[in-house]
């Protein structure tokens, strides 16, 4: 199998993950957020504990793995809270658009081409359709949109600067992720002791958080670490626009919502989108 196509499902199998985060938020929406993202940080490094000898890892890296993962859901959930969801959710999903774009200014051997910014534009539209399912934003909560902002960058950045790293010969091996999530998993908690209410959770929780933390939490970051490595990060950050999408998608399945024509028009869009980027050549 060709390198690129390895990467392109190793993407792609991040993204199935991360699309089932919000249907998963939703059942678990009476734990504190930084409570559910603690846990599930920690449960979603459970599987690279075997292999703790590769957590041995630079100072830089460390630091990095932990802006992206900790810095990421920090942000977002500052955001959650100070404006409505589905408006943040809207602006943080500006970190596709964000790697495509910046790939070529944070690494070497790229160059961003008509194509990719077209590709962006058209994904970004329809990640639009799919969560607003056209209504407009309110510009009433400019701190939570600034906040949504900072942590598409954070993101967007930190699958960059892992993907610099390693092309500089100071990468990190993909294991390494379980440390990050298990600190950035314990700053959560620190977060959830300082900043929010004594938690108790039932057995269901407990086995929602675990699935949560090996899944979306846990190893689609390391799917998504092996995609960047193997790819070329502007056809994955237009793929990542596919997210939004199968989240919504599968929000409508469990919740028996009815399938709207912006839903239809988003994955036109996305797919679209997706397509014309894995056709581009440099």
């Amino acid at each position: 199998m060709q390198r690129t196509a390895q990467a392109n499902l190793y993407a792609l199998g991040a993204i199935a993950l991360w699309a089932s985060l919000a249907t998963l938020g939703v059942a678990l929406s009476h734990v504190p957020a930084f409570a559910l993202t603690g846990l599930a940080l920690i449960v979603g490094s459970l599987p690279t504990w075997r292999r703790w000898r590769q957590w041995r890892v630079s100072g830089a890296a460390l630091a990095l793995g932990v802006y992206g993962l900790f810095g990421f859901h920090f942000l977002l959930f500052i955001a959650l809270r100070s404006a409505p969801p589905v408006q943040a959710n809207l602006v943080n999903y500006l970190w596709p658009l964000f790697i495509v774009v910046l790939a070529p200014l944070l690494l070497p051997g790229l160059r961003l081409r008509p194509v990719h910014v077209l590709a962006a534009g058209l994904g970004f539209v329809g990640a639009a359709l799919a969560i607003l399912g056209g209504r407009s934003l309110n510009a009433a909560w400019a701190w939570g949109y600034l906040t949504a902002l900072g942590s598409a960058l954070v993101w967007a950045t930190f699958s960059l600067g892992s993907r610099r790293m390693a092309q500089a010969g100071r990468g990190f091996p993909t294991a390494a992720l379980g440390l990050f999530g298990l600190v950035s998993g314990g700053l959560a908690l620190g977060c959830h002791a300082l900043l929010e209410p004594a938690v108790h959770l039932t057995l269901r929780d407990g086995a929602l958080i675990v699935l949560m933390g090996l899944g979306p939490l846990g190893g689609a970051f390391l799917l998504w670490d092996r995609a960047l490595k193997l790819g070329d990060p502007r056809t994955i950050g237009v793929l990542s626009y596919i997210t939004p999408l199968a989240s919504t998608l599968l929000l409508i399945l469990v919740t028996g919502r009815a399938f709207t024509l912006w839903i239809g028009l988003a994955a036109l869009l996305i797919v679209g989108a997706a397509l014309l980027a894995m056709r581009a050549k440099d």
